[in-house]
């Protein structure tokens, strides 16, 4: 098991290098936030409209389908599942609704009042108490859309399961397919970029990006020493039957223990690595790992984000 190569999110995607590969990331950053803000308070429409574009925007960048179905499989399973549960759930609309007012106050009140000195028929009486109502009030208007046994589907919990599922799909995957087609160092280049404006009021832009690159850096090693201390249980080939509960969690927590040594270990190594390198401050010893420069194709992006926005302030309200 490496857990480096089958972890199914947030990992970077090397090669085949694509149009999203050479967007600025602060374009990138800019969409993912559009993606993440979007689909609040939108209409079902719209958020079906999101997850439309991220499948879309996946399909034209080439992303390879080995990769496309390691990363969006699961996902696709459990947005589905979510949608059928919320869908045959109950919609919270227990108590049955009644009018406070007659629906046709006008008809109501001349049929309780009748007016002086007229006289109906008993033909006339009879005809209009055997008249339908719904003649009155043609409408094809259903709440319940589907009721067979005990699955009901009513058109609230329909909304609730196309915005519960499409939310959940929008949030993970664009997040994930930004980090699929964006390097770690340009990830903290952007954000670096966008946080300048906060130094005027003395806000440690650089240390925070400092931070978040090593960050970054971090996880692999915190990947590589989980895996090295599962493969080491497991070539012991321990019996947790004969061991007990107890004796299991002692196990677990005499590995947990040792993990933490480890990665304390492996930060000491790399803070006496910055030092040996005689690093005393992020803005004395940089290194600029990705040169931010806006291009034609970022411009189309940024036109493109525009236009997304404007179609969301017009038609992407929730009624």
């Amino acid at each position: 098991m490496d857990l480096l190569r089958s972890l199914p999110l947030g990992l970077y995607l090397e090669q085949p290098i694509t149009w999203l590969h050479h967007l600025d990331p602060r374009v990138k950053i800019a969409w993912l936030m559009s993606f993440l803000i979007a689909p609040v308070l939108a209409n079902p429409i719209w958020r079906i409209a999101l997850a439309v574009l991220l499948v879309a925007i996946t399909v034209t960048a080439a992303i390879p389908l080995r990769v496309w179905k390691q990363q969006m499989g699961w996902l696709l399973m459990l947005c589905f599942f979510v949608f059928i549960l919320s869908m045959i759930a109950p919609d919270g609309l227990g108590a049955d609704s009644q009018r406070r007012l007659p629906a046709d106050e006008i008809s109501f009140i001349q049929t309780a009042t009748p007016k002086p000195g007229v006289v109906k028929s008993a033909a006339t009486q009879k005809l209009e108490a055997t008249k339908p109502v719904s003649s009155q009030n043609p409408s094809n208007y259903r709440y319940v859309l589907f009721h067979q046994g005990p699955v009901k589907i009513t058109r609230k919990s329909l909304a609730l399961a196309i915005n519960v599922s499409t939310l959940l799909f929008t949030l993970i995957y664009s997040t994930n397919l930004f980090l699929l087609t964006t390097a770690p160092e340009e990830i903290t280049a952007g954000i670096e970029s966008l946080m300048r404006p906060l130094r005027a009021f003395k806000f440690p832009v650089t240390e925070v990006a400092l931070t978040l690159t090593l960050s970054l850096r971090f996880i692999p090693l915190v990947l590589e020493e989980v895996q090295n201390l599962v493969r080491s249980v497991r070539t012991r080939a321990i019996n947790w039957k004969k061991l007990g509960i107890r004796k299991s969690l002692q196990l677990w927590l005499m590995v947990a223990e040792r993990l933490l040594e480890n990665l304390l270990l492996r930060a000491e190594q790399i803070a006496s690595a910055m030092k040996v390198r005689g690093f005393t401050s992020p803005n004395s010893h940089r290194v600029q790992w990705h040169q931010l420069r806006l291009k034609k194709s970022d411009w189309a992006g940024l036109v493109s984000l525009a236009v997304l926005w404007g179609a969301r302030l017009m038609w992407g309200w929730e009624s």
